[in-house]
């Protein structure tokens, strides 16, 4: 899943270990939610999205990730 972790990170001038810090979980759950490799819990997202100050939809973009689901399923 695609977020926009790593872009709100970076505009707040924050590490992968600072945020790690902030919401319980290690450095590397952040670097792997950063690379798309791991989707984040519900929970951890809206831990994340309190961090930036934004709405766990627009960390997720939960938009854009849905329509590009949609696409494979009309695919098949």
């Amino acid at each position: 899943m695609k977020t926009k972790v790593k872009e709100f990170r970076i505009h707040s001038q924050m590490t992968q270990q600072q945020l790690a810090d902030l919401v319980h979980v290690s450095s590397r759950t952040i670097i792997s939610i950063e690379k798309g490799q791991y989707s984040p819990s519900l929970m951890l997202a809206y831990r994340i999205a309190e961090v930036f100050k934004v709405t766990v939809e627009e960390l997720c973009c939960l938009k854009e990730n849905k329509e590009m689901e949609d696409g494979q399923y009309e695919e098949v």
